[in-house]
């Protein structure tokens, strides 16, 4: 957050102070935030988001639990966070940091398909999310299959050669248990999605037919 803090102060024309006074913190806190020293509360946050338009990614992330979310409610949030095949969703101003979404998401067994494909694309588009939380957070919940699926399919249809080091970092913890992505599969889904697969689901021990060229929207 911190270079993308001062960027966008400086941008606006600010001194530290001043953009102290706008939010009624101290210089001295301020610079701490820049700098990554401190974390800004979630109001903050969202505060310095609207103001500089930061991406989400500026916002906290909150402690990973595996929740059963609605399907309305996480294509709206997937709305919010900018995918355009939910923008007719995204009313208001409600923002996640878009790591929490990804992982919410990805723990779902029965996630709508529409939303399933489009968390390459969110991957793609939040490059800056926080990596390192979010390769906890899913090995700790046995999720790096999913989440290393998305990020495949997300730097084969982006080119985006910044990826492959998170993709590298979970091959290293891959799970050997077959796995679909995101969905309880009938046997007959699963006898016909073996013989299917695409090759990235295959590389990450995947029963799904989704592929960098299903990506939309890049």
């Amino acid at each position: 957050m911190m270079t993308q803090l001062k960027e966008a102060r400086r941008m606006r024309g600010q001194n530290q102070q001043q953009a102290a006074d706008h939010f009624g913190v101290s210089q001295a806190y301020f610079s701490m935030l820049e700098k990554g020293v401190r974390k800004p509360s979630r109001r903050l946050a969202q505060r310095l988001m609207r103001f500089y338009s930061l991406p989400p990614t500026v916002l906290p992330t909150t402690p990973f639990e595996t929740t059963s979310g609605s399907p309305e409610v996480l294509a709206r949030e997937l709305g919010w966070l900018g995918y355009p095949g939910f923008a007719h969703l995204a009313t208001g101003q409600k923002k996640m940091n878009p790591a929490d979404f990804l992982l919410a998401a990805l723990s779902q067994n029965n996630l709508e398909a529409r939303t399933a494909e489009g968390l390459p694309w969110l991957v793609a588009k939040y490059p800056d999310m926080n990596s390192g939380w979010l390769v906890q957070n899913a090995r700790s919940k046995n999720l790096q299959n999913r989440l290393g699926f998305a990020v495949t399919l997300a730097q084969r249809a982006s080119n985006n050669g910044g990826l492959l080091n998170l993709e590298k970092e979970l091959e290293d913890s891959k799970l050997v248990k077959e796995d679909s992505f995101c969905r309880e599969l009938s046997d007959g889904e699963r006898r016909w999605l073996r013989e299917h697969r695409s090759a990235e689901a295959a590389k990450w021990n995947l029963l799904s037919d989704l592929r960098p060229e299903s990506v939309r929207y890049l």
